[in-house]
């Protein structure tokens, strides 16, 4: 993808990115809707918006984070819209956070790997539902970094966060995630 090109305006090379980028937009919009058509359609607005924007695209950052950032923004907004997924509150994000005494963990601390307990359908599904629970900031974190694989600096540009934000988000959200699924993977 040449980003000189797309920033000057040449049609053809914002046409590969299109091509490039469709797939990795669309899944991060998708996870964060839960509706197919509706992130197609997010994700031709976030097309159009990058398109009509490009002149307002700084280059702190790569251009297909950026471009993320602008799906993310549209599909919180039509997610606020529809509000048609119960998802827990921050009070509510708070009690599976792990408690501490002294410095060390008050509950017996055992590792957990989520990239190895994803490796079967079943065991798939019940993730991505835990996932889908969390509350917004928790889930587009862990969608950034987990399954899109982004680097911190990049999700953080993409949730218009710093890095420290970032990284203390992922660290809560992961801790949250293993909350939910303790009861399913608890004892692996």
């Amino acid at each position: 993808m040449n980003e000189q090109a797309i920033i000057a305006g040449d049609r053809k090379a914002f046409e590969e990115m299109v091509r490039e980028e469709s797939s990795r937009l669309y899944h991060v919009i998708l996870r964060i809707v839960k509706d197919k058509d509706e992130a197609e359609s997010i994700m031709q607005e976030t097309f159009l918006q990058a398109y009509k924007s490009m002149d307002s695209f700084r280059g702190d950052s790569k251009l297909s984070t950026w471009l993320i950032g602008i799906g993310i923004n549209l599909a919180r907004s039509s997610r606020r819209k529809t509000s048609r997924y119960e998802t827990m509150g921050e009070e509510d994000m708070e009690r599976l956070q792990p408690s501490f005494r002294m410095g060390g963990y008050t509950q017996e601390y055992k590792p957990w790997r989520p990239d190895k307990t994803a490796e079967k359908s079943q065991r798939r599904e019940i993730i991505h539902r835990a996932i889908d629970k969390l509350s917004d900031t928790y889930r587009e974190i862990i969608i950034l970094r987990d399954i899109e694989q982004l680097s911190t600096s990049e999700a953080a540009e993409a949730l218009d966060i710093s890095e420290g934000a970032a990284r203390v988000r992922l660290h809560r959200a992961r801790q949250a995630l293993r909350a939910l699924l303790d009861d399913y993977f608890g004892n692996e």
